[in-house]
């Protein structure tokens, strides 16, 4: 798929491959996926511990390769917010969302004047250090911003049908170890309950027209999952690919030597 950006993506029905980063912010590293095919990065800073500045550096490294990429940031305060779209992410990927009030605000930190209450700062990371008429730079922020909302405890499946109607949410993203943990099951993604949850995400999804994401951990798994309609399938991390190519790796060669 050639890359158009984010919001190019967003717009599309079609299947997007990417890999979530959480560890190895390098500067090779957006070249490095772009080159092995991946659509787009998911680069997270809830469980990694990169800071603002890492993520602002990195997010130039993916702009560099073209390959479009969405931020997980820590919290969905509006500091959190504004500061990582100031970095320049294209799109933010929200944690825990869990109604429609709170998804609402959610768009209105992300959005300027007339659609939302973000500061304004123009000429910096996220307009690419262009100077530029204002009502246009701002216009072109609103539209092409991308919202996905992470589903993942028992309120947002409960609230997901209201979630998917509010305006500006773009994709619908299923965190399926939390969710199931919020359900009381933990890890058991073949229970009946777990199965449920996540049919009625996809069903609110197919409703309002919303993209479906989420991160698998085999092809077989993203196979199955496209089949059901989802569109964004984020393939393991940068942790678990280089340590399972170096495990199986250092095992053949032990096993031929």
């Amino acid at each position: 798929m050639s890359s158009g950006g984010l919001r190019a993506l967003a717009d599309t029905r079609e299947a997007k491959h990417g890999t979530a980063v959480m560890e190895f912010c390098t500067p090779g590293i957006g070249h490095i996926l772009k080159a092995a095919g991946a659509d787009f990065c998911f680069l997270d800073m809830e469980h990694s511990g990169f800071d603002l500045g890492e993520v602002k550096r990195t997010l130039r490294y993916f702009e560099a390769a073209s390959l479009p990429a969405f931020v997980r940031p820590p919290s969905k305060t509006y500091h959190h917010i504004a500061n990582v779209l100031d970095a320049g992410a294209e799109g933010l990927l929200l944690p825990m969302v869990a109604s429609a009030e709170e998804m609402q605000g959610i768009i209105r930190s992300m959005k300027y004047v007339p659609e939302g209450g973000r500061g304004v700062a123009l000429g910096i990371a996220h307009d690419r250090y262009r100077p530029g008429p204002v009502l246009e730079k701002l216009a072109a922020a609103n539209r092409d911003t991308v919202a996905i909302a992470l589903i993942e405890t028992r309120s947002g499946v409960e609230n997901v049908e209201a979630i998917a109607a509010v305006p500006g949410v773009d994709v619908l993203w299923i965190g399926h170890f939390d969710l199931s943990c919020s359900l009381g099951i933990p890890g058991a993604f073949e229970h009946t309950d777990f199965k449920a949850a996540t049919d009625r995400v996809e069903a609110a999804a197919r409703r309002h027209g919303r993209g479906l994401g989420r991160l698998v951990g085999s092809v077989e798994e993203g196979r199955l999952l496209r089949q059901s309609g989802y569109e964004w399938i984020c393939l393991r991390s940068d942790i678990d690919l280089l340590r399972d190519a170096l495990t199986a790796g250092i095992k053949a060669l032990r096993e031929a030597t």
